[in-house]
Parts: C-alpha cells; sequence; structure tokens
C-alpha cells in the first residue's frame, strides 16, 4: 500500500496556501488576537479530572473505510458525546479525506458543547494553529511523522502562545525523542503525548503499539492512547500502563446512534 501520510500531507500543503489566498495570514492572525483573552476549556485538565477520559470523535470518513457515517451532524453528535460523558471531543477537520470542515468545530460550539474540543488535521503550518483557535478549539493535534523536529518545535510554541494545547502524536520509538523538544510543556500538561495505533502510511492499527510506547514516554506525561479502542478491558489495561485519556471514535461511529453507544460503553467501563 502506498504512503497514504506522504499523499495526505502533499495536498495539505497546496490546500493551505488556498486557504492563504482567501485568507490572508494577517487577517486571520488579527482575528484571532482578538479572541486572546477569551478562554478555551482545557483538554489537559478535562481529562485529568475525567472518571473515563474518553475523547469522543467526530469522524464521517478515513481513507481505509470511505465514509462511516455521510449524514452525522455537527450539530447533534458533538453535543450529544457531551451528554453521553465524554471528557473531550475530536473533530475532524479535513475535508478532502476525512469528509470534515473546520466549520464542524464553530457547529458544535454553537449547539452547546462546552467541554475541549480538539482540532484534528494534517497540520503543517502555523497558519493551521490560527485557525484553530479561531473556530474554538481547545487543543491541537500536531502529528511528528508529518513534521521535522524545527517544525514541530515551532507549532507547539506558536500553538501554546495563541491558547492551545498540543496533542503531541507519535508512533515509534524515533519519534518519542520529539518530547526533548517540549519537556516543560509536557510536565505542565501544555503538552499531551498522544500515541497512535495507527500507522498513518498503511492504517494497520495495533493497539499494542501503546504498551510498547507508554516505557518511553515521561512518567509525568498525561498520555493519550488513539485508534484501535473497541472494549472497556482494554482501557483498564491502558490505565495501567499510565494513560489518562483514550481517543474513540470508529468504535461509536460505525453505531446507528454514536452517543448511545458511548453511553453504553462508559456504564460498562464504570463497572
Amino acid at each position: 500500500m502506498k504512503d497514504i501520510l506522504d499523499e495526505i500531507i502533499a495536498w495539505k500543503r497546496v490546500e493551505v496556501e488556498r486557504f492563504k489566498s482567501e485568507m490572508p495570514a494577517k487577517v486571520l492572525y488579527a482575528k484571532v488576537e482578538q479572541l486572546l483573552d477569551v478562554e478555551v476549556p482545557s483538554m489537559s485538565d478535562a481529562l485529568l479530572d475525567s472518571s473515563n477520559g474518553i475523547i469522543a470523535e467526530f469522524k464521517r470518513r478515513s481513507p481505509s473505510l470511505g465514509w462511516i457515517k455521510q449524514e452525522g451532524r455537527a450539530d447533534d453528535i458533538p453535543l450529544a458525546y457531551q451528554k453521553a460523558g465524554a471528557a473531550a471531543v475530536s473533530i475532524l477537520t479535513d475535508e478532502k479525506y476525512f469528509g470534515g470542515s473546520d466549520e464542524f468545530i464553530v457547529t458544535a460550539r454553537h449547539s452547546g458543547v462546552r467541554i475541549p474540543v480538539l482540532y484534528k488535521n494534517f497540520v503543517v503550518d502555523e497558519y493551521q494553529l490560527f485557525q484553530a483557535r479561531k473556530v474554538g478549539a481547545s487543543a491541537v493535534l500536531l502529528i511528528a511523522a508529518a513534521l521535522d523536529k524545527n517544525e514541530c518545535k515551532s507549532l507547539i510554541v506558536i500553538a501554546n502562545e495563541i491558547g492551545l494545547e498540543v496533542l503531541l502524536e507519535m508512533h515509534s520509538e524515533e519519534e518519542a525523542a520529539y518530547i526533548d523538544l517540549c519537556q516543560d510543556a509536557v510536565v505542565s500538561g501544555r503538552v499531551m503525548c498522544g500515541v497512535n495505533n495507527r500507522n498513518l502510511g498503511t492504517f494497520v492499527t495495533d493497539v499494542n503499539n501503546s504498551f510498547r510506547m507508554a516505557e518511553l514516554l515521561p512518567k509525568e506525561a498525561i498520555k493519550v492512547s488513539e485508534s484501535g479502542i473497541s472494549n472497556t478491558q482494554t482501557i483498564q489495561q491502558l490505565r495501567q500502563a499510565g494513560f489518562r485519556g483514550f481517543l474513540i471514535g470508529e468504535r461509536f461511529m460505525k453505531a446507528e446512534e454514536p452517543a448511545t453507544a458511548l453511553s453504553e460503553f462508559c456504564k460498562d467501563l464504570s463497572k
């Protein structure tokens, strides 16, 4: 299988230039500057305070599965997730590959979502951080596999400066070294450590990757296991390995009523 991540990143760079032509950076940055006094809920605090740590994902499509829930509405499912007990919601904003949109976060906020929102996209340019802040995100995903160390460090600093926390996603031992770029931010919770159980080149998923990677991450880090989590037993095991957050999308989005599936999952988890 060809490397899907390379394809997505190449497209993302083209897309960002189009966004800049539609709204110049200085215009966007000025809009965000006006929002800096407006606090957004902290995702790291929410995960530490939550009894379940679930980050429920609003994902309508994926490159590996195609459409999961094409009719899924951003003014319905994220709010229903909140009511069902999610600690936070993750909203896919990539349009071409995941059927998402930045406007989904705006819509979710207007519908009444008050819990933290993770801006889930393939961030390769600081412009996207300002897009995330503008629409009301609490945190932004940065993917180590998509960035070199200098790019990653710069994006982390800028994200934190404009009031965004970072979920730094890693998949391998080599990528775990990116933590050295932001140790202070990891200790403070401004950077959370995400372990993706899905290989973004092949989209093959193996939850055991979280257990392998846990030993490489700082003990004090807020650790989040992403993808491939389908049962409560896995979460209990991940908790023992030091994880506080669990990003789950397909498990819920494939259900007829995603929030009902989340509610039942939470009940099982509390037993």
